[in-house]
């Protein structure tokens, strides 16, 4: 059943940083842009590697392996080698927590 998952409080997610959790064996990446927080699947979509510990510069977030970059807002991959978007999924704050619904944005 979908539901909304507690991440973290909003005070661990810095603006300009990342947090990586597992939901439902799925890996997501939850981003703070300037207070505003975004969940993306932490996957890239050339070779699987992780996007979370890639670099976050403006609203984009690059493959620390190959460089592929993808939209945090949007998932639209930007630049190769990857070529397929990655999946959204909402973000909301309730009561200070982050909190990530488990299944992607339409």
């Amino acid at each position: 059943m979908a539901q909304w998952h507690d991440i973290a409080p909003v005070e661990e997610i810095p603006p300009g940083t990342c947090r990586s959790v597992d939901i439902d064996g799925r890996p997501i990446a939850v981003i703070n842009l300037d207070g505003e927080f975004y969940a993306i699947e932490d996957l890239c979509t050339h070779d699987g590697g992780d996007l979370a510990s890639g670099d976050i510069e403006g609203d984009v977030i690059v493959c620390p392996r190959h460089g592929a970059r993808f939209s945090i807002k949007t998932g639209e991959v930007l630049a190769p080698p990857a070529y397929e978007d990655i999946a959204t999924f909402p973000v909301r704050v309730e009561n200070g927590m982050v909190q990530v619904f488990d299944q992607p944005a339409d």
